[in-house]
């Protein structure tokens, strides 16, 4: 008679992750349809500063439109952070508690970070120009965050090697940031030049010092 080992096999609830996907390519595909002409500027951003140009306004900040494709920004950066975070062993993908913990993280940290801009702006009485640089900086951020979608989504459902693919895709991150935050600074240089104190002590306080205790609280714990 032969001895028969058990094994306690654990299935993974991947449900909330594929309604998720799904509401953000439903969220896309609403932006696109109610919004058809600024969502095809939208696209063309990286080789076109047309929407820049025309929606650089502080009252477009808060539109349906940006808060739509704020929305799929978190996500998609949720998801691939959660990825990430258990390519080096701290935590699993598929687990919905960690993911809301980093949805909900990410989104009061630049939600936070948007609010003190507007306290410095409001201090310095260069609230106008402030907020169409932020505006620009939030429209490149975005158009990564949905560029970043299909490719979170392939990794996600798959179980493949990824570590040089997450490697990848974090270099490609850091440098599209970099590119788009001096395509900002290239739009917004006569600002700089005239308020290069004002702007030094923004990019310490709001672009250099958040992140330094990012990282300093990750690589800690």
């Amino acid at each position: 008679m032969k001895n028969l080992d058990l094994h306690l096999r654990s299935i993974e609830n991947k449900d909330w992750a594929t309604l998720l996907f799904l509401l953000c390519f439903a969220v896309v595909v609403i932006a696109k349809t109610f919004f058809d002409s600024r969502f095809h500027d939208y696209m063309r951003l990286l080789f076109s500063n047309k929407y820049i140009k025309i929606y650089k306004d502080s009252s477009h900040m808060l539109s349906i439109f940006n808060v739509l494709l704020f929305f799929v920004n978190l996500v998609s950066l949720s998801f691939f952070i959660q990825i990430t975070l258990e390519h080096f062993g701290y935590g699993n993908r598929h687990d919905w508690v960690l993911f809301i913990r980093i949805f909900t993280l990410l989104a009061v940290f630049i939600l936070s970070k948007y609010l003190f801009e507007k306290i410095i702006a409001v201090v310095f009485n260069i609230e106008e120009v402030l907020e169409q640089f932020s505006a620009a900086k939030v429209s490149y951020r975005t158009y990564l965050g949905l560029l970043l979608l299909p490719f979170v989504l392939v990794i996600y459902f798959n179980d493949f090697e990824i570590n040089s693919l997450i490697l990848t895709l974090i270099a490609i991150i850091l440098i599209i940031n970099a590119v788009t935050y001096l395509l900002s600074l290239r739009n917004y240089q006569k600002f700089v030049a005239g308020y290069m104190f004002y702007f030094i002590l923004y990019l310490c306080a709001l672009e250099i010092t958040p992140y330094y205790f990012i990282y300093y609280l990750v690589t800690k714990k």
